[in-house]
């Protein structure tokens, strides 16, 4: 008999969301589980994936979207990272080819969460999905919901919505107490890329 799962949230200002969460998939793989990784608003051009791709099929780890999404009146634009990376929206009208990109994420974290075939799912910065209006609560209820009860599941990001947050098991809100970017350092290979 398979064990109870546990629905844990990684949010907060502070750095170590993604970075904890890939540790939890690994510890998981040595232990011999299957583990489904889907990151939001990424791309595999973080060093991670040069590693977690060799522990296919054990870990199936795919990215939708692009790194740098920019609500033009929500963030300040930083200008050495205005390249094709970079989505520009409106407030509630972000690019349709981009919400597509997400909606094929939620599609697969359906099918991940309720087919049986694997022990973990994480959804790495799914909560800015939802902050970022890149989908609706909805669609991230009824991934919760199709969540069969042995999967363990994890959703990471900043913002986290409250009710996720209600609907969590675990909650892990990571704050900054000091950052080495408040001094200008860049994010290193290997270390925050």
């Amino acid at each position: 008999m398979k064990e109870q799962g546990y629905v844990q949230v990684y949010t907060g200002d502070g750095k170590g969301k993604t970075t904890a969460a890939i540790g939890l998939t690994i510890r998981a793989l040595g232990a011999g589980k299957k583990v489904c990784l889907l990151q939001f608003m990424k791309n595999k051009e973080y060093s991670e994936h040069k590693i977690l791709e060799s522990f296919y099929p054990q870990l199936v780890c795919k990215t939708f979207g692009k790194p740098f999404f920019i609500a033009t009146d929500q963030c300040q634009i930083n200008p050495e990272r205005l390249d094709s990376e970079v989505v520009f929206y409106k407030p509630s009208n972000p690019p349709i080819e981009y919400v597509n990109m997400i909606k094929d994420g939620l599609k697969e974290a359906l099918a991940a969460v309720s087919s049986g075939e694997y022990d973990l799912v994480v959804l790495d910065e799914i909560n800015l999905v939802l902050f970022f209006e890149l989908a609706k609560w909805e669609a991230l209820k009824a991934i919760l919901d199709a969540r069969k009860p042995e999967v363990e599941l994890v959703l990471t990001g900043r913002k986290a919505d409250q009710r996720l947050l209600a609907c969590a098991d675990l909650v892990t809100d990571m704050q900054e107490a000091k950052h080495y970017y408040a001094e200008g350092v860049q994010g290193r290979l290997g270390i925050e890329l």
